[in-house]
């Protein structure tokens, strides 16, 4: 990464964070300029030409408003970022400013700032677009599985050769993570494309519809049975079954099950003629099939069929680095949907923040929800997604409040600070605790969400 000959001015009183900012700068060949008030802060700008300010808009004293329409009519084309503590604290004609590039939290790491500036100076500017290496997996994947973590291309790197061969494959993770979609991939890259996929959910079929829905039944094989059916296995027949959630399946259904693998051929319900049938199955399970084994719920000569060639999809937690292009790809494509023409409101560095610091218990498809809701519900004028358009959305559950209790973390009053000041300090700091969510400020604090309310407004 290289700022050279980039001016980079920060407003702020704090001195440790600053000697923080200037240690990360330095030898990157950025030019830093020092500002704690209004006054020296106009005189700065008047006398340089600032490519990037980082403003703590409290040293403004209430002209924070004045000073960003000032800077940026003489500064149009450069990046004017928010340093704060927390972002419910901002006055909202700043807030709702289309003048402000982004917000970023104070606990910012200085090498992920310095990343971000580069990032959006290499995105303005023609001259400096690199071509980069895309690896083949994620090219390969990228219309079905968005991903860049670690941890997905570890999972994944064997999904060419996967989908080149011929046997089955067991997928396993958490409910969320994409079983479907990679199985569908599999498909696609596969020598049976252009053949059908079949998905099946044995968890969501009655144990005694499910024998009759994977295989079929003749006519007159039970009562009800007015017509030939054929089953899931014969319509997938030249393509791939996909059989999710496989640990649900009923333990005579797998006896079933084993002996079409073993003999590739079928008996509808009723029939007393095999059908041959030539299908790849892919199978998948959120459960530990290992304990089902050892409990007496699972097969263990199905479970060695199935498990020939195996993918582990991580949790969304174990994989920070796919939230941020994730995020982005639910929100404008949820966007698109409802036919909103490019270019889309983006999400600001504290929202990417905000959301690589929940738990996503629901993983992916949580987050798919989350950023369809904002895309649906964001007012039309919004050019920036902030954390206040994202928390009205987020659910209580998503914040760990175990934690919250036994966190170690606190703040100091010295003797002598009148109630209203120290009532002013705990709240400012529980709110930064909680990135502004004030649903879970008012409950840590043991007071009514309205009274909270109150409280920052009266302050």
């Amino acid at each position: 990464m290289n700022l050279q000959d980039i001016t980079i001015a920060i407003i702020d009183n704090n001195i440790a964070f600053i000697q923080k900012m200037q240690k990360a700068l330095k030898g990157l060949g950025a030019n830093l300029l020092v500002s704690s008030n209004y006054e020296s802060s106009i005189t700065l700008i008047d006398n340089n030409q600032v490519d990037v300010i980082l403003a703590e808009i409290s040293v403004f004293e209430g002209r924070g408003f004045e000073f960003l329409n000032y800077f940026r009519s003489i500064n149009k084309d450069s990046l004017f970022y928010i340093l704060t503590d927390n972002i419910a604290l901002i006055p909202i004609d700043i807030l709702s400013s289309s003048n402000v590039d982004d917000y970023i939290q104070r606990s910012v790491e200085p090498e992920k700032f310095t990343d971000m500036i580069a990032h959006c100076i290499d995105k303005n500017n023609e001259n400096s677009r690199a071509l980069t290496r895309v690896d083949p997996i994620i090219s390969s994947t990228r219309p079905y599985f968005h991903f860049r973590s670690p941890a997905m291309l570890k999972a994944l790197e064997n999904l060419p050769v996967i989908a080149k061969s011929n046997h089955p494959v067991l997928i396993t993770g958490e409910t969320g993570t994409g079983k479907e979609i990679i199985s569908h991939a599999i498909h696609m890259l596969s020598r049976r494309s252009g053949d059908p996929f079949i998905a099946v959910n044995c968890g969501a079929i009655p144990e005694s519809l499910i024998e009759g829905e994977l295989f079929g039944h003749e006519k007159g094989s039970f009562t009800g049975a007015y017509k030939l059916r054929k089953g899931k296995f014969e319509v997938a027949n030249k393509g791939t079954i996909f059989l999710d959630e496989i640990g649900d399946m009923p333990l005579n259904l797998q006896v079933r099950l084993l002996r079409v693998l073993e003999e590739g051929q079928l008996f509808r319900v009723g029939a007393e003629t095999p059908i041959p049938i030539d299908v790849r199955i892919i199978a998948a399970t959120r459960r530990c099939l290992l304990q089902y084994m050892e409990s007496g719920l699972f097969r263990d000569d199905l479970y060695y069929r199935l498990n020939v060639l195996n993918i582990y999809l991580p949790p969304l937690r174990k994989r920070i680095e796919d939230i941020a292009h994730l995020s982005v790809h639910f929100f404008e494509r949820a966007r698109g949907e409802m036919e909103y023409l490019p270019p889309h409101p983006t999400l600001s560095t504290a929202t990417i923040t905000l959301l690589e610091r929940l738990p996503w218990k629901g993983n992916v498809r949580e987050l798919r929800n989350l950023m369809t809701r904002v895309a649906t519900l964001i007012p039309g004028n919004v050019k920036k997604v902030l954390p206040t358009h994202i928390l009205p959305y987020i659910e209580d559950t998503s914040v760990p409040s175990d934690d919250m209790q036994n966190s170690t973390q606190g703040i100091f009053i010295p003797i002598g600070t009148t109630i209203d000041k120290a009532e002013k300090a705990l709240i400012d700091a529980t709110l930064k605790y909680t990135n502004g969510n004030r649903t879970q400020t008012a409950k840590l604090l043991g007071i009514g969400l309205r009274t909270l309310r109150r409280k920052l407004n009266t302050q």
